[in-house]
C-alpha cells in the first residue's frame, strides 16, 4: 500500500482551475520528484496535499486513510510536513522557528530533537539565538529544512528548495537532504531543477496541471522530452 496515493485530484483557485486529474504516488521512504516548469502546477498540487486549497474532485489517501476533507493541522499531525519556498519566518530566531516546526510536541521533545538537528546544521547552531533574516540564502534553505524535519514526519512535501540559491548551495542542499533518505521520511520535491533528480527513485513531469510523464529516474533522464526540456539536448 502507497504512503501517499492520489486519484483524478483536481484543483484551484476559487473558478480557475489548475489540476486536471492527478494520478501519483509516494511508498514509504521514497523521495519523489515532482518535476514542471514555473505555473505547471507544482505548488498548487503540495498546498492542495497540506489542505491549504480544497480538493475540488478526486481523493488523497494517506496510508489508506481519505485525507482530502481534513484541514491543514490534521494532515500534519497525521505526519505530512510542508516546506514553502520561503520556509522560515525571518523576524523569528532560528531557534523559534526550529520550535514552530513541532508546535504539537511536549517541549521536552523539541529540545531533544534540536539537539540532533544542531548536530546536523552546525553553522545555525552558532546562530541559534539569531534572527532567521541574517542569514545567507542558503543557510535560510537550511533553516527551513530543520524547521520541518523537527516533526519527524512521514512524509516531506518540499516546495522549490533550489529557488533563489546560487549553485553551490543548490549542491549543499542536496547533500543535506541526502541525509534524510533512508531516515523513515518519504520525500516529494517539486523542482524545475533538474539536479534533484539524482535524490529520487521515481518521478513525475507535470505540465499545465496534468502528470504528462512518469517513471523510474533513469527513464526520465533518457526522455526525450525531459533531455530537450531540461539538459538542452
Amino acid at each position: 500500500m502507497a504512503l501517499l496515493e492520489l486519484q483524478g485530484v483536481e484543483s484551484g483557485y476559487g473558478p480557475m482551475q489548475i489540476l486536471w486529474g492527478i494520478d501519483m504516488e509516494v511508498s514509504a521512504g521514497e523521495t519523489v520528484l515532482l518535476l514542471g516548469a514555473n505555473s505547471a502546477g507544482k505548488t498548487t498540487l503540495l498546498r492542495t496535499l497540506i489542505g491549504l486549497l480544497p480538493c475540488a474532485r478526486g481523493s488523497i489517501r494517506f496510508e489508506g486513510e481519505r485525507i482530502d476533507a481534513l484541514p491543514p493541522d490534521q494532515r500534519i499531525r497525521r505526519g505530512i510536513a510542508f516546506m514553502s519556498e520561503l520556509g522560515v519566518f525571518p523576524s523569528l530566531s532560528i531557534d523559534e522557528n526550529i520550535a514552530l516546526g513541532g508546535y504539537f510536541l511536549r517541549d521536552a521533545e523539541v529540545r531533544r530533537r534540536k539537539t540532533r538537528l544542531f548536530d546536523l546544521f552546525p553553522a545555525l547552531a552558532a546562530k541559534r539565538r539569531d534572527a532567521a533574516g541574517t542569514l545567507s540564502g542558503g543557510q535560510r534553505k537550511m533553516l527551513g529544512i530543520a524547521k520541518v524535519l523537527v516533526a519527524e514526519p512521514k512524509l516531506l512535501l518540499m516546495d522549490e528548495p533550489s529557488s533563489g540559491l546560487a549553485p553551490v548551495f543548490v549542491k549543499q542542499v542536496i547533500e543535506v537532504l541526502k541525509t534524510t533518505i533512508g531516515g523513515g521520511t518519504s520525500l516529494l520535491i517539486a523542482e524545475q531543477n533538474v539536479a534533484f533528480l539524482a535524490l529520487a527513485t521515481r518521478g513525475y513531469l507535470i505540465d499545465h496541471g496534468k502528470v504528462r510523464l512518469s517513471g523510474t529516474r533513469a527513464e526520465l533522464e533518457s526522455s526525450d522530452t525531459v533531455r530537450e526540456t531540461y539538459f538542452g539536448l
